[in-house]
């Protein structure tokens, strides 16, 4: 059984990257489950905690883009979003963190820093990812 569980472990660490924002009052850990560059990844975990009280939330998202011209294919990667009820929790890849209540009243409005991680079977490894989905257009001389 052990033999079997393996491979598994190690496939779906394949499939793991993690990033954690640190906020003034809040760090935030973002897992994504999906394969590397799969650019809609529908498996995004949040883990938010309050560096005041210690309380924690863990909540189900997916990454967030925007749409091109075509209104169909994600073009810029935005961050990442979250819904807990009415709640929403915005990860934006500035480092932004934004918790918008019902009537779109914003309820936490932070600036963080992000520090990537990308985990590996040979140990973490410090990257930072590049989420674009297109290249960027060359300026003409």
């Amino acid at each position: 059984m052990k033999f079997i569980l393996l491979p598994l472990l190690f496939l779906a660490s394949a499939f793991t990257s993690a990033q954690q924002l640190d906020t003034p009052n809040y760090t935030v850990e973002i897992q994504q489950l999906c394969p590397e560059g799969e650019v809609q990844c529908q498996q995004v975990l949040y883990k938010g905690t309050s560096k005041v009280s210690g309380a924690s939330i863990e909540l189900k998202g997916t990454a967030w883009h925007s749409v091109c011209a075509d209104g169909v294919t994600p073009c810029r990667f935005l961050g990442y979003q979250f819904k807990n009820g009415r709640i929403r929790y915005l990860v934006h890849e500035s480092g932004l963190l934004q918790v918008i209540g019902s009537s779109d009243r914003v309820l936490v409005e932070e600036q963080g820093v992000w520090d990537y991680q990308k985990d590996s079977q040979q140990g973490t490894q410090q990257e930072q990812p590049n989420h674009n989905t297109k290249p960027e257009p060359k300026a003409k001389a």
